[in-house]
């Protein structure tokens, strides 16, 4: 999304301030500009400055609620249910690919801030780790960028548990964005 819309909160609803993370509550009648839809979130421009709304609460800016993201910690992310073997590794990381950073437009991965996904067999299935990192390390959006992720990867067939670590080392830098995102931010 590049123009910003202005919309007016048809009712209350919780947010999270970027880049604090804090949890905020907006209320009713207040008026906000909506300048980033991606991944299942919105991210919007209040009096005080940014914050992400959850896909949940799309209806309180006239949108159409989505399925849970997982960034709104009293939600448990939802299983992808049953498989006759592993999670395919390309839709996981199509998964992560639906992940964004609420003041970026490009992907986690295409960002470069995903490290590694591993699948590890269980005895009650197949469980997903992934490591990643952030632009910055004092974004306090990162519990809820990583619980996002979580939230995407238990919705693929076939995994029954997932974890995202957030990871400072190796640093990350602009040269790990991808081609793609690279494009997309205007860098090539």
């Amino acid at each position: 999304m590049t123009k910003a819309t202005e919309r007016i909160l048809s009712r209350d609803c919780p947010a999270v301030q970027i880049p604090s993370g804090n949890p905020i509550h907006l209320e009713k009648g207040a008026r906000v500009f909506l300048t980033q839809t991606l991944g299942g979130s919105y991210t919007v421009m209040c009096d005080f400055g940014l914050a992400r709304i959850d896909g949940l609460h799309a209806d309180a800016l006239g949108l159409e609620a989505t399925p849970a993201s997982g960034a709104d910690p009293t939600n448990a992310p939802s299983r992808g249910g049953a498989s006759d073997g592993p999670p395919d590794e390309e839709t996981l990381w199509s998964q992560l690919r639906n992940v964004y950073d609420p003041e970026i437009p490009v992907n986690i991965v295409d960002l470069g801030l995903v490290y590694s996904l591993e699948v590890k067999p269980t005895d009650d299935g197949y469980f997903v780790q992934v490591q990643m990192t952030l632009t910055a390390p004092g974004c306090g959006m990162g519990p809820a960028i990583a619980a996002d992720a979580q939230s995407k990867l238990m919705q693929a067939p076939g995994v029954d548990g997932a974890a995202v670590d957030l990871v400072w080392e190796p640093a990350w830098n602009q040269g790990m964005i991808s081609e793609e995102g690279r494009m997309k931010l205007g860098l090539v």
